[in-house]
């Protein structure tokens, strides 16, 4: 099947990490768990539903994951040595602070599942690891394991 001949699955993901089916919001926590295992993204940016050789589009709103909380580990003085981060899909994964950037309307973003999605963080995991956050002559630092890492703003 072509890539252009992927039929739609009626499914949408606003950007609060919410799931939609036919206009419906989807609240059984179980499927869509389970619909997160299938996810897929095309070449060409469009996300995918892949289930044993059948596939559909997907619509997202903005991406597919959310951070919804950050544990942030420190070392005996205070400093960070690693920021877990918890997904709307309920998992968990360490922060690759390379990836971290700032999006439209200010909004921090950065990639997971090895790299291969992009997570917008909710505000509450926002005002987490912005009590890190490091200004210095108008450039922003994410401290970590005694290195600073720039946060670059893609808005």
């Amino acid at each position: 099947m072509a890539e252009d001949d992927i039929r739609p699955c009626n499914i949408r993901i606003d950007k609060e990490g919410k799931w939609f089916y036919m206009g419906i919001e989807m609240i059984k926590k179980e499927i869509i768990n389970d619909l997160y295992r299938y996810l897929d993204r095309l070449e060409d940016g469009r996300y995918i539903l892949n289930m044993n050789g059948q596939r559909c589009i997907i619509e997202v709103e903005d991406c597919p994951f959310v951070v919804v909380g950050v544990n942030i580990i420190e070392k005996r003085d205070k400093s960070p040595s690693a920021y877990i981060l918890k997904l709307n899909d309920d998992g968990t994964e360490e922060l690759i602070p390379e990836t971290l950037f700032i999006g439209k309307e200010n909004v921090p973003y950065c990639m997971v599942k090895r790299g291969r999605f992009q997570a917008r963080f909710s505000r509450p995991a926002y005002y987490q690891i912005s009590s890190k956050i490091e200004e210095r002559g108008g450039i922003f630092y994410l401290p970590l394991k005694d290195k600073r890492y720039m946060i670059e703003i893609k808005s």
